[in-house]
């Protein structure tokens, strides 16, 4: 007992000691956040999480220049390519980037032209349901009936004649027949890539304006990989020979999925799953080495914990809710920074066909008073009440804690593309009422309706959209009747693309900073969102929306692809196809002595640059 009571004190001491220095652990940064990694795989990884983890440990061809999202700097590439000086060729076919010489991975290999080839043609192999590879796939497959191609499957399918999964057997073992199509997937891929000495030459199929910014650091599925490390461990061995049977693996079936061996400035020290993720600095770095030894990230979910935390100085960084904000701001040795515009949209969708097979949310599924019509949305009427009946500001201020501005259409301020000139609605009850009183020709009116809006469980934010919706749609006309549900993640997306909810509330954050990553998957008939929005939607975007999206990735002449975003955005307001609640705006919450963080909105969203920072 006596050499317990002996050790805490002396604990105790250290711990006067170090805050009497002025500084906590001065050679570690620590962060605490919420998210959950779960996955340290480059080609796997597409959530925050993960993205932030990868990007301490790897690094990409090029790096945003600071706070910019114009400019870069070279990373891995000694050059940013660029028509000026000849790198950019063919009309914007062609990038040319010479390799940087020397730089070593973790493990000591050597990084060449042939690691980066290897990482891109991984992450198209591996093309996991739901990652991110269907932006590289974009750009670097030929068009299929004048679409872009999300995956190299599509290719496969397109050379077989055949559904992917009719190529295999019963244990999934490829058909003779096939083989074929799939070695002339892999060489139409393949033959993109050029190696010349210490030079990569990426040939595209077509012009694609956003290319560049997609090999940026931060997005961390571009990121380079160690290619012999990676078949030593089982990975993909880069040839055409069996590289379907890599293809969308199970996460704990991918074999790089709890380790590294990136050539960025810290290497994995440690990770406990679901608890923290230690770096520590790589010596061996080819630009001078981070300014601190270790970096942590902690997980922990409650926000008291991760206040007390900082104001005790064992965080050195915390992610703080916008709810909490008022908690940290006052607090001693705390900076706070905040009002930094994000890359994102927060929108309410309209399904303009809904899918009422096995689970409605439309009640009687007729206009009679107790619930509504599968098309119900498809009346731009309807649209436009519910436009002109959500209180913007409200929301805003009472909800987001007044951190966002109300967007004028899915392209985000800070990107070429948005327009101060792009219409907004407004809250305003006395034209919601004149609107609903047109649709149905007046008997929406009279009748009422009855439907269901469903949230994300645990989403309070999109809770209280979905609470205001109905409350002022109630107060209107005592008729009109909204029941809110919730459902469990997973859940939730199931129903979304299935079709089954009338009207949902989901978020979009940039994949890579430019306004098609907004344009397609909200407008496209085929987009991430638009897709599933119900066959009358995919009639309209095929007819106003595709042509204009398609058209924006044809130039790459920044006043021409903002016209025909300014275009696109004044045409999704006027037909009124989704509402644009928030764009959040972002803060950061540190310790004074923390020193190098910077505003960036793509690091904003994809968390710390722990090489940058210091105390």
């Amino acid at each position: 007992m006596k050499k317990m009571l002996f050790l805490t004190a002396v604990i105790l001491m250290m711990g006067v000691f170090i805050f009497a220095s002025g500084v906590a652990n001065p050679d570690t940064i620590i962060e605490e956040t919420t998210g959950t990694i779960p996955s340290l795989d480059p080609a796997w990884c597409y959530d925050t999480a993960s993205v932030e983890a990868v990007s301490q440990m790897y690094d990409n061809l090029i790096q945003y220049d600071g706070t910019s999202l114009k400019n870069y700097l070279p990373m891995i590439s000694t050059n940013v390519p660029s028509v000026k000086d000849g790198t950019i060729l063919d009309n914007g076919k062609t990038y040319v980037f010479h390799i940087r010489k020397g730089v070593k991975f973790h493990n000591g290999d050597i990084l060449t032209p042939e690691d980066v080839k290897y990482s891109f043609e991984r992450l198209l192999v591996l093309d996991r349901s739901g990652g991110a590879a269907w932006m590289i796939a974009e750009a670097l497959f030929p068009t299929i009936d004048g679409n872009y191609v999300d995956s190299i499957t599509q290719w496969a399918e397109k050379f077989a004649g055949a559904k992917w999964k009719d190529m295999f057997d019963e244990n999934k073992t490829l058909k003779p027949q096939y083989k074929d199509a799939m070695v002339k997937t892999f060489e139409l891929m393949d033959k993109d890539f050029e190696i010349n000495g210490d030079t990569l030459i990426i040939h595209l199929p077509h012009p694609y304006p956003p290319f560049l910014s997609m090999l940026a650091h931060y997005a961390g599925w571009t990121s380079v990989e160690d290619k012999k490390w990676a078949i030593k461990n089982g990975a993909w061995p880069g040839t055409a020979e069996n590289w379907w049977k890599y293809n969308n693996p199970t996460r704990e079936k991918d074999p790089l999925y709890s380790i590294e061996n990136g050539s960025g400035p810290f290497m994995l020290d440690r990770w406990t799953r679901g608890r923290e993720i230690v770096f520590k600095r790589f010596d061996g770095y080819w630009n001078t080495p981070a300014k601190v030894k270790y970096a942590i990230i902690k997980r922990v979910p409650e926000f008291t914990t991760r206040k007390l935390d900082l104001q005790r100085g064992n965080a050195d960084i915390i992610y703080v809710p916008e709810q909490y904000m008022s908690q940290v701001e006052k607090m001693d040795g705390v900076r706070v920074l905040k009002g930094f515009p994000t890359l994102e949209i927060v929108s309410g969708f309209f399904n303009f066909n809904v899918n009422a097979k096995g689970k409605s949310l439309i009640g009687s599924g007729k206009l009679d008073g107790n619930g509504i019509p599968p098309d119900f949305f498809s009346d731009i009427n309807v649209r436009k009440a519910f436009e002109y009946l959500f209180p913007y500001e409200k929301y805003i201020n009472e909800v987001w804690n007044g951190e966002g501005m109300i967007p004028n259409s899915c392209i985000p301020k800070g990107l070429l593309g948005y327009s101060e000139d792009v219409p907004s609605y407004d809250y305003n009850l006395q034209k919601a009422t004149e609107y609903f009183k047109k649709a149905y020709n007046g008997e929406l009116w009279k009748k009422g309706f009855k439907f269901t809006i469903v949230y994300n469980t645990g989403n309070q934010q999109r809770r209280l959209a979905c609470e205001m919706i109905k409350f002022y749609a109630r107060k209107i006309n005592p008729k009109f009747q909204i029941s809110v549900a919730s459902e469990l993640w997973a859940s939730y997306l199931d129903d979304v693309f299935a079709g089954r909810l009338p009207f949902f509330v989901m978020g979009w954050t940039a994949d890579y900073p430019d306004a098609y990553d907004f344009a397609q998957p909200f407008l496209s008939s085929f987009g991430t969102y638009g897709a599933f929005l119900g066959k009358n939607f995919k009639k309209l975007a095929k007819k106003e929306f595709n042509p204009l999206i398609v058209a924006s990735m044809k130039t790459s002449i920044p006043e021409e692809r903002a016209q025909l975003y300014k275009e696109l955005a004044t045409k999704a307001h006027d037909y009124a196809v989704e509402l644009y609640m928030i764009q959040p705006f972002g803060h950061h919450v540190e310790r004074t002595w923390v020193k190098g963080w910077y505003y960036n909105p793509m690091s904003l969203m994809a968390g710390l640059d722990f090489y940058k920072l210091s105390k």
